[in-house]
This record gives C-alpha cells, structure tokens and sequence, in this order.
C-alpha cells in the first residue's frame, strides 16, 4: 500500500557534535487556502509539523493564512488554464519537491440549469476539474520517483448522488471523483496514494460566494475543521474514500445499488 511522507533528513557537518541531525518537514501544497476547508486543513497540517504552501486568489486573505500558518502564499487564479503550471513551478522552485497536494479550491453555483452563466460553468470545469487534473499531472511525476507522496481532492455528495439545480457543480465533482478512482487504480504499488474527501454542506463562504444561502434540512452543515481534521487523516490512512461526516456514506450506497429507491428519499427528504 501506499507509504506515508517521509521526513529525509539532511546530513549534518558536525557529525560528533552531539546535536540531533536536522530534518526537512513534509511539504504540502494547499490550494484554496485563503478560506474555508483550504485555510482550515493548512492550519491543521502546520500544526502537524508540515511545511505548507497556499494557494488562492485573494492575495490579503492569503497573506494572513500564510502568517497563521507558518506557511508561504503562492497567489494564483486556478480559473486560468496556464495557472496550475505556474503554481506548481513555484511551489517547486520554492520547496524542491512537494509531498502532498490538497486540491481543495472550488466554486459552486446554483440554480435552474438552462439559467446557468456560460462563464459561470466555464470557471466551475477550470477550478474544480481542469486544475486539479494539471495540478496532478505535473506534481506526480516527482512522487513516483521518490515513490511516496499523497493526493488529496476534496469532492462533494453532489459529485456522488447528483443534486437538484446544481447540475454544473455536481458534474465537476463527479468528473473528480472518476479521476480518483481511476488514478487509485493505477498508482497502487508505486508509494504514491490518492485519497478523496466527500464531504456534505460545510460551514464556510462557499455558498456566499456562489449567490445562493444553503437552504436544506439534511444534511446539515459541518465546521471546515471538522473537513480539516479528515483531510490531514486521509494523508496517514488506508481508506482511498472519506466522508463528512461518516453517515453519508451510507446514502452513497443506496444510491449506488438501488438508485431509485434514494431519488424518492431524496425528494421527499431533500
């Protein structure tokens, strides 16, 4: 199975000193971290003694998670096509190798599908989708060669189960949660490990940003640390799939066997 990272240490010259040999921290490249699950999650891998690099838009906001964290900002506009190669060029330029990769920038957007913005979908694929998979494309050739390294994409029960008037959204998600899979299969063996979080509705600026308050009665909203504390777990754990919280697997799988039967669950309970 996939190895945890692993903290290579340097060697010292002054071997009979007495003084423990120093280590490089693991490296972490966070992006989304200005807020929300990606600021939450990069305080809790600061606090696990990562090195941590952010990513965002808003270069204030960024500014301060760096100064929470111990960490470095790296701005960059994901909705851009060339800006995952130029993220993860700096990351490396700055850290040399990065040993995990929390893919946890995303935009939503609700409403009638034929109502949707083209621009506003556009952004949605280049964010939640195209990024992740660049980002992914160009960091992973650096992990299978010191084989051990950690993926983590942040997913969504929409991407699951699929979601009245957020068809955009939840079509990215899933288009996520296929890359995972299938990326699962073909790296098992080599050290390095994908992991995808699944979470429900969470507690943060998300639905502020998409124009449209969370109005559901279930599930109900989860802390972005609660998201935090399964990210920074999926990075040491066995599980390649992790919900937020643990229940929803359970709808998961009615869904996945009985398809019917969930979309009269959820019409009556959604």
């Amino acid at each position: 199975m996939a190895e945890e990272p692993r903290e290579e240490p340097r060697s010292d010259p002054h071997p009979r000193s007495g003084r423990p040999e120093p280590v490089e921290r693991p490296v972490a490249l966070v992006t989304g971290a200005s807020s929300g699950i990606g600021l939450a999650t990069a305080t809790r891998l600061a606090e696990a003694g990562w090195r941590t690099l952010l990513s965002g838009t808003d270069r204030a906001r960024l500014d301060a998670a760096a100064d929470r964290t111990g960490g470095l900002a790296l701005p960059e506009d994901l909705s851009k096509p060339d800006g995952p190669r130029r993220l993860a060029e700096a990351a490396l330029a700055e850290a040399g190798r990065v040993d995990a990769l929390v893919a946890s920038a995303g935009l939503g957007w609700r409403g009638p599908f034929a109502e949707t913005p083209c621009d506003t979908l556009d952004r949605m694929v280049e964010v939640n989708l195209a990024a992740p998979l660049r980002l992914v494309r160009l960091l992973l050739p650096g992990m299978l060669e010191r084989r051990h390294g950690r993926i983590v994409l942040i997913g969504s029960m929409a991407g699951q189960v699929g979601v009245r008037e957020e068809s955009g959204y939840a079509a990215t998600k899933g288009g996520l949660t296929m890359f995972a899979e299938s990326l699962w299969y073909e790296l098992r063996g080599t050290g390095v490990g994908v992991r995808l979080v699944l979470p429900g509705a969470v507690d943060t600026p998300f639905f502020d940003r998409r124009g449209t308050p969370y109005q559901r009665e279930r599930p109900r909203p989860v802390s972005a640390e609660r998201v935090a504390d399964t990210v920074v777990a999926s990075i040491t754990t066995e599980r390649d799939r992790l919900y937020v919280p643990h229940w929803l697997g359970f709808p998961a799988r009615i869904h996945g066997v009985a398809p019917g039967v969930f979309r009269r669950m959820a019409s009556r309970f959604g």
